[in-house]
């Protein structure tokens, strides 16, 4: 498995992966509504775009040519010795093979290349993956309501991993 950083000609394959993983992880979280206007807002080209244009890097981990998911950052969160993990998702097929600590891996990399003191991000507070961010060293620093708009909220815990 290696990893590349995603070129903006490539985001399709990000959209395919949040259309195949998506209503796995939020199916029995999320309304198919809330579902269908989350992937709208957050995965449209425009809007994975406009995240680059806000300093956002994408990057897919691949065996040979396949890409088995991808992961979202952004340096300097907030203006702080933060990277953020905005997004982070796996292809069904590939969970538990060792992509996703890969790619977290990736990112605590980039985040000490650019002088970050610890990783952040959110996850909905329903989502068994909180448990794979903890066995990796994520603390669960409390939760948060985001309006998304449409009546719809993110209900996550915001999570963060100090960096050495």
């Amino acid at each position: 498995m290696h990893i590349t950083e995603a070129q903006p000609n490539e985001f399709n394959l990000i959209q395919y992966i949040v259309d195949k993983t998506w209503p796995v992880a939020y199916g029995e979280i999320l309304s198919k509504a809330q579902l269908d206007y989350m992937i709208a807002l957050f995965y449209s080209l425009e809007a994975l775009n406009k995240n680059v244009e806000n300093g956002h890097r994408f990057y897919f981990a691949k065996d040979d040519d396949a890409v088995l998911g991808f992961l979202g950052i952004e340096h300097h969160y907030k203006g702080n010795p933060v990277t953020r993990i905005h997004k982070i998702y796996m292809l069904p097929e590939s969970q538990g093979k060792g992509v996703g600590k890969l790619l977290i891996e990736k990112a605590a990399e980039l985040a000490k290349e650019n002088q970050s003191e610890k990783l952040s991000l959110n996850v909905n507070r329903y989502n068994p993956a909180i448990h794979f961010y903890e066995k990796l060293g994520f603390e669960n620093m409390g939760s948060e309501d985001v309006a998304i708009g449409n009546g719809y909220l993110m209900e996550d815990y915001m999570m963060e991993k100090q960096l050495s």
